[in-house]
């Protein structure tokens, strides 16, 4: 039995993302001084541009 072509290579899946998860875009946004104390809801959070 053969594999379906969607399937595709390993090296296929190792894709750049355009956008960060929420833990990544929440320790960006504290590198970049825009998360305060006060912020607490991980909800709503900008998407942030992945760069480099």
């Amino acid at each position: 039995m053969s594999r379906h072509p969607s399937y595709g290579k390993a090296a296929k899946s190792v894709a750049k993302r355009s956008v960060l998860k929420r833990f990544e875009r929440i320790k960006e946004m504290k590198e970049r001084k825009r998360w305060g104390d006060e912020d607490r809801s991980v909800f709503h959070l900008p998407k942030l541009k992945q760069i480099g």
